[in-house]
């Protein structure tokens, strides 16, 4: 109820809330204070992140191209010192001292600049990274007192490191005037140790307080510090159920997550589907096609993609030109009337919608953001709309809610259709994600050399995709952390009618853990490796014989820690099971655990059990190979029906706010969901007409086609063009055509 009034009072202005009786406007501001209050320490922790994260690498740069210069200068003068002790270590003549033949030979000047050289060169290997680190400290210390004087709480075993926080707001205060000689360094690594104490013994406060702020960050990572006021950063066991809500959950849970209350039935499973596994890969081994083993290494023989059959590349180029071109306004309101998805963009309760021509407004703001041209851009290629009506229906009709809500209409309208089972059943999906150019600071924003180079930001949408090419889920995040962690996000938050059991992504989207996650949910996770042939595979039965594949499968695995942790295991899984937290923040502080943390190592060696199955079966079944290829194929034919609707500002988003980047992202999901329904209803005519006129199509080649072809949707130009119709303000927009 707290985040329901949050998210209405973000819906108004000043003046709106005034209108309001004291009671409720003080009712509403106080919930909207305690959530932004939240939102504001996750942004705070992730602003110190990404700042300590690029200070980093800057520093390392910079270090680095310091070293390629000096490292010549510095070799010459190695050569030259080398040179001088050569002519030192001759025997000397009588009549002429060593010293004296050195400065014939080489000019004193010369070899005190080499010798300056070399210990110049010696100092930067030393510790050049360190000094561009301390180069940096002034701009860091801007916010850094804000920052440690947040009120951060420890896990047992992280109190030192709250001390050490707690030395340093004393010193800000001025209640200390150095850093004391027995100030706590455990967190420092032991390769900076040396360079923190100075000669006289004092302790260079610099670089104590550059790698504290390092410390924090980790351990605000792995959740050893946390934030109890905050939404992502509080204890791991005050994200999931806590223990009392666990005691009443723990029996149904168990049920609907059809797991044993022993972890040893579920070790006995994984055991005989490993021995199964290893018997069919070495036994095909000599007569596999993909793989095979050489000097006890994995060689792949050969590319795992797909061939298209040249009937079905003739079938494609027949069905794309049969298609006959439509403006998207047009596509949209063809397929609301079928479907009526605009049913479910509803302003929240309390406001009453107004204006005239509201239908078609709503529309043009949908087209607005999906296709990236801006509200001020479509109220100029649109007659009668303005800017300001389009700003409306953007703020009380389109929020993150209700988009997902219409999403989920299209998609199981397009789930009904009788083509779609051509392509799936709707119990298979995958995700990527999709890069875009980000004009605007954000925190979302980071670098990605591989597609923008070394000097332009850009941010990820990552994207679910069904068997039947649907987009069940949309999130907006950060190039910078693996993928991995966003993967059951769209699993567990569907509310479409699709029921997914298997999952496939690509290398960056997958984790040990993951794996580990997906099995105890249900799910079989599939991802192709990209460095598959240096993936470590584990042995999980000792007893077992391994003939051609035992220099592969050599390392062992902890398997008492997965009975031991296993009703911890079982806990975490129906919290994310349950949406008690999001699942991208479990994993990402499972993934960021130290070492000692037992759960997050039981969840590892799960994972490693599971991946190692997965990667024999990969190896063996050539139609596991077809599956995870063909589902991948289909989130990248995804992806380019994304750029060409998101055409607008050459696909670049020109705003850093999440709100506004998630709205336009969910925007184009829908975009793209109702091209595919269009698609799949017109594709069902042409293949209806071609077999009416004696045409031989047959559905396994149909299935090999895309109903996501594009180049017939116009989504720029004049929109509503000789549209007459003016449709009066209502609650339920969808309901006229229906």
């Amino acid at each position: 109820m707290v985040e329901y009034l949050a998210q209405l009072a973000r819906r108004y202005d000043a003046q709106a809330l005034k209108r309001f009786a004291p009671a409720k406007r003080i009712a509403l501001v106080a919930c909207f204070v305690a959530e932004i209050r939240k939102t504001l320490l996750d942004h705070v922790v992730e602003m110190h992140d990404q700042y300590l994260t690029d200070m980093c690498r800057r520093a390392r740069n910079a270090f680095e191209e310091q070293y390629r210069q000096f490292r010549r200068k510095a070799k010459e003068g190695l050569e030259l010192v080398l040179s001088a002790m050569d002519i030192l270590l001759e025997p000397a003549k009588a009549d002429q001292n060593r010293l004296e033949r050195l400065y014939q030979q080489i000019d004193e000047l010369t070899l005190r600049d080499a010798v300056a050289s070399c210990r110049q060169f010696k100092r930067l290997e030393e510790r050049g990274y360190l000094d561009e680190l301390c180069a940096r400290y002034s701009p860091l210390r801007r916010y850094l007192p804000a920052f440690f004087g947040l009120p951060f709480q420890a896990e047992t075993g992280s109190k030192p490191l709250l001390a050490a926080v707690d030395l340093v707001r004393r010193l800000d205060s001025d209640e200390l005037g150095t850093l004391p000689v027995n100030a706590p360094s455990d967190f420092v690594p032991a390769a900076w140790r040396a360079a923190l104490e100075r000669e006289d013994g004092s302790l260079e406060r610099n670089l104590w307080e550059i790698e504290l702020a390092l410390a924090v960050r980790d351990a605000l990572r792995a959740g050893n510090l946390h934030l109890a006021h905050s939404r992502r950063h509080v204890s791991f066991w005050n994200l999931v159920y806590e223990e009392s809500q666990w005691a009443s959950q723990r029996e149904e849970a168990y049920r609907a997550l059809v797991l044993p209350n022993e972890a040893d039935r579920v070790l006995d499973k994984l055991r005989q589907e490993y021995a199964e596994a290893i018997k069919q890969a070495q036994d095909g081994l000599p007569d596999n096609p993909f793989a095979s083993v050489r000097d006890g290494r994995l060689y792949l023989k050969r590319s795992d993609a797909l061939e298209i059959p040249e009937r079905v590349k003739q079938l494609k180029r027949v069905i794309e030109t049969s298609l006959p071109p439509v403006r998207i306004e047009a596509l949209l309101q063809e397929i609301d009337r079928l479907c009526g998805f605009t049913r479910e963009l509803r302003p929240l309760s309390g406001y009453q919608p107004r204006g005239a021509n509201l239908y078609q407004t709503l529309l043009a703001a949908l087209i607005a953001h999906g296709t990236n041209l801006g509200l001020a851009g479509m109220a100029h290629s649109v007659e009668g709309i303005t800017v300001d009506m389009l700003q409306y229906v953007s703020q009380m009709f389109l929020t993150e809610t209700t988009l997902k809500a219409a999403n989920a209409i299209l998609v199981d309208y397009h789930h009904r259709l009788a083509l779609s089972s051509i392509y799936g059943a709707g119990i298979a999906s995958s995700s990527d994600g999709q890069r875009f150019a980000i004009q605007a600071s954000s925190l979302l924003s980071s670098f990605y050399p591989r597609y923008f180079g070394y000097y332009e930001r850009a941010v990820t949408i990552y994207t679910h995709t069904s068997d039947q090419y649907s987009v069940f889920g949309t999130r907006v995040i950060s190039c910078s952390p693996r993928e991995a962690l966003y993967v059951l996000d769209g699993l567990l938050e569907n509310d479409t009618i699709l029921r997914p059991r298997e999952h496939y992504t690509d290398t960056h989207g997958f984790t040990e853990q993951l794996f580990g996650l997906c099995f105890l949910l249900g799910y079989s996770f599939m991802p192709r490796l990209r460095d598959l042939a240096d993936q470590q595979l584990y042995k999980v039965d000792r007893t077992l014989p391994l003939d051609t594949l035992g220099t592969l499968v050599h390392t062992g695995i902890d398997l008492d820690l997965i009975p031991e942790q296993w009703d911890q295991l079982v806990r975490v899984t129906a919290s994310l099971r349950n949406r008690v937290v999001p699942a991208h923040v479990v994993l990402q502080r499972l993934s960021s655990a130290s070492p000692s943390d037992r759960i997050a190592k039981a969840l590892s060696a799960l994972g490693r059990i599971v991946k190692t199955i997965f990667i024999l079966r990969y190896i063996h079944e050539e139609n596991i190979r077809r599956r995870v290829q063909l589902q991948l194929n289909r989130g990248e034919a995804r992806h380019e029906l994304a750029r060409w609707l998101f055409f607008a500002n050459r696909g670049e988003f020109r705003t850093g706010d999440y709100e506004e980047i998630m709205n336009k992202a969910s925007c184009l999901s829908l975009l793209s969901n109702a091209v595919l329904v269009w698609n799949t209803i017109a594709i069902g005519n042409i293949v209806g007409q071609l077999r009416a006129a004696g045409e031989q199509i047959d559905d396994a080649d149909l299935s090999k086609t895309s109903p996501l072809a594009h180049r017939h949707v116009i989504p720029n130009g004049t929109y509503f063009l000789g549209s007459r119709q003016s449709v009066t303000a209502r609650t339920n927009p969808g309901s006229e055509l229906g």
